[in-house]
């Protein structure tokens, strides 16, 4: 992955990501994909399950298949400016991407029959039938409350290692029973599960690549015993807003966040001992004492 340096002084675009979690025999597990190193966005990097939202995740016949009315997921949200319609279209976006990259659905159906079904809904989403369609046949609903917001993230108008922005709200959420995530092999080229400790190990060794917000995301997960534990964390508050402030220091870009001496808000986003700040070293981002300060 390259620095870029250019500034985008396009809006942001709306996105939804899922950060899938499993407690597995060495601890709290978390879903990687990684993205076809041909896609104009993060090629060949390992990221969580998401996308762009599309207007049909508003839409009338998408929402009718909620489990929960637009006005009662938007206070989840913590974001007054949007609108109910809006707010449902997060979920939707998040649930969609996740069956669609991963192969998993997150369902008001038993989960046996979810598990059964997943394969021949995700193929037919894939193929581009319409989300709304697939739940009205199969007479489910979608499962918004597996859905935790977690967090908010704004890319810069100076990208750091892609040149589009995004405005990108993640949920926690348990991969469900009896499911197995399979990557689509279009988008997606290969899926990991891993501790996050694991993961950041294979990032500190160039095994993998990760963008700043599944770095940061990863060093937030390492604070939670089990999934219980993360998505308890996670309905406890309300999602913070993280939009990056890079900063050049001589020849290192500085991404600083809420909190960090050099960013204009003051407060914390993200729990101690979450860094305040990662540094480019490398060709990799990383807090500024490294990684084995986390990991050890």
């Amino acid at each position: 992955m390259e620095l870029n340096h250019d500034v985008i002084d396009t809006p942001p675009r709306d996105a939804a990501s899922v950060v899938m979690l499993r407690d597995g025999a060495p601890g709290l597990q978390v879903l990687l994909l990684r993205r076809h190193t041909d896609s104009a966005v993060l090629g060949g990097a390992y990221v969580f399950p998401g996308g762009k939202v599309d207007a049909a995740d508003s839409s009338a016949d998408m929402l009718a298949r909620l489990d929960r009315a637009p006005s009662e997921l938007q206070p989840r949200l913590g974001e007054p400016g949007l609108s109910p319609e809006q707010a449902a279209a997060f979920y939707v976006a998040a649930a969609r991407e996740a069956a669609e990259e991963s192969g998993v659905l997150f369902l008001q159906v038993g989960a046996e029959e979810t598990a059964t079904r997943s394969a021949d809904t995700c193929a037919r989403l894939r193929a581009g039938e319409p989300f709304a369609a697939l739940l009205a046949e199969a007479q489910a609903r979608l499962d918004t409350d597996a859905l935790a917001p977690w967090s908010r993230w704004i890319t810069p108008r100076r990208p750091s290692v892609m040149n589009k922005r995004f405005d990108t709200r993640f949920f926690l959420a348990a991969v469900p029973p009896l499911q197995e995530a399979r990557h689509d092999d279009f988008e997606v080229t290969e899926a990991r599960w891993l501790t996050p400790r694991a993961a950041l190990r294979q990032y500190q060794a160039h095994e993998i690549d990760l963008a700043p917000p599944q770095i940061v995301g990863l060093l937030h997960l390492l604070q939670y015993r089990d999934v219980a534990h993360a998505m308890q964390d996670a309905r406890s508050r309300p999602p913070p807003l993280i939009v990056p402030e890079p900063v050049e220091t001589g020849d290192t870009r500085v991404l600083c966040y809420p909190g960090d001496e050099h960013h204009p808000v003051p407060t914390r986003a993200l729990p101690e001992p979450v860094p305040t700040r990662v540094v480019w070293r490398n060709k990799r981002f990383e807090p500024p004492q490294g990684f084995n300060a986390f990991l050890d």
